[in-house]
This record gives structure tokens, sequence and C-alpha cells, in this order.
């Protein structure tokens, strides 16, 4: 509020302060700046823990990328009789079909279709991980579950990709992991059959 002197004589004073309607232009002003600012730095605290889990949905893909790649990659399943002697797919129990190739068809199942990561018979060779997926993945003991990550095997046939005229004589394992509110991560790797009676 301001007052002017009535005297004729007396000097005039200039106004001081700040009128109302500047006052809440300034108030808008910086309620418009501090709103701002607690968005960016919200969004900054609700990302910190995205490093975390991305993170470990990559230690999840390569624990089971390695324990898949570490299996035998045989012509026959390494309990069938003639694994150890067998030349080709051909010579396995139950012929090319009954093979760990499954005679050309997908490699979608395990061979024989009873064997499970987590219970005996146990999976034990490269193409028994084919389809294989977990909501909650644990380690192969059924211990240790990650609450919220998902684990999934694609194997493929992949010699056509290095010019072999068998195309079953080297794999593709890849490994997926999916978590909410993230994209999936995938890594993958070749297995060769480069020792197809050892096991």
């Amino acid at each position: 509020m301001c007052t002017e002197s009535a005297l004729p004589g007396a000097p005039r004073v200039r106004q001081r302060g700040l009128s109302l309607i500047e006052l809440i232009i300034f108030m808008v002003i910086v309620s418009v700046g501090v709103v701002g600012l607690v968005s960016v730095i919200a969004s900054l605290t609700r990302g910190s823990a995205d490093p975390m889990v991305r993170k470990q949905m990559m230690a999840i893909a390569e624990s089971v990328l390695r324990e898949a790649a570490d299996q035998p990659f045989t012509y026959c399943d390494p309990a069938d009789v003639n694994a150890a002697t067998a030349s080709s797919t051909a010579q396995c129990t139950g012929g090319a079909a009954a093979s760990q190739d499954k005679g050309g068809g997908a490699l979608s199942t395990p061979s024989p279709t009873n064997e499970t990561r987590y219970n005996a018979p146990q999976f034990n060779n490269v193409a028994d991980y084919g389809g294989f997926s977990k909501l909650n993945i644990d380690d192969i003991t059924g211990n240790f579950a990650m609450a919220g990550y998902t684990a999934s095997v694609a194997v493929a046939r992949a010699g056509g990709d290095f010019g072999l005229a068998d195309a079953g004589a080297a794999l593709r394992v890849t490994v997926t992991v999916s978590h909410a509110g993230q994209d999936d991560y995938s890594l993958s790797t070749y297995r060769f059959r480069y020792a197809p009676r050892a096991f």
C-alpha cells in the first residue's frame, strides 16, 4: 500500500513494492519450475533400480545359456545304449526320429519327453532345452527363485548358417529373459557336434 503526501510543497515519494498481479504471476512461474524439477527427479528415482533389474536379466540369461551349452551334443540321448557307438542318428535306439535330432523335427521338447530340468531324468543334451520356459526362474536344483523373471530357451538347427551339409551338425541356442516393465533380453550361442559320442 502506498500513500502520497497531500502537501503541495512536499517531495513526491515513488511507489515501492509489488502489485497483487505481479505477485501471482511470480508464484505461478516458480510453481511451474518446481513441478518440472520434481517430475524430473521422480522419473530418475523411479528408474534408478532399472540397471539392477537389467543386470539380473543378463546374469540369468548367461547362466541358463551356459547350463544348456555345457550339455553334451551327441547323436543319441546319452542314456541310449547305442550312444557311445552310434556313428549317425539312424543308429540310435528307435532310429533317427528318437535321436537328439528328432529326425529333423522341431527341437521344442526333450528327448525322451519325460526329461526335465529339475527332476530325474534331467536334461542331458543341448537339444533337450528347446522349448524350456519357466516363470520365476531358479537354479537347476529348484532353489533361489527369481520372482518376476521368466526365462525361455529356443534351440534351432544352425549348420546351414555355417555352410555345413548337415543342418543338425550345429545348434543355435537362444535364451530370452523377460521382466515386467523391461524389454526382453536375449543371448545366443552356437554349439557344434564335434564329439558326437562324448558325454
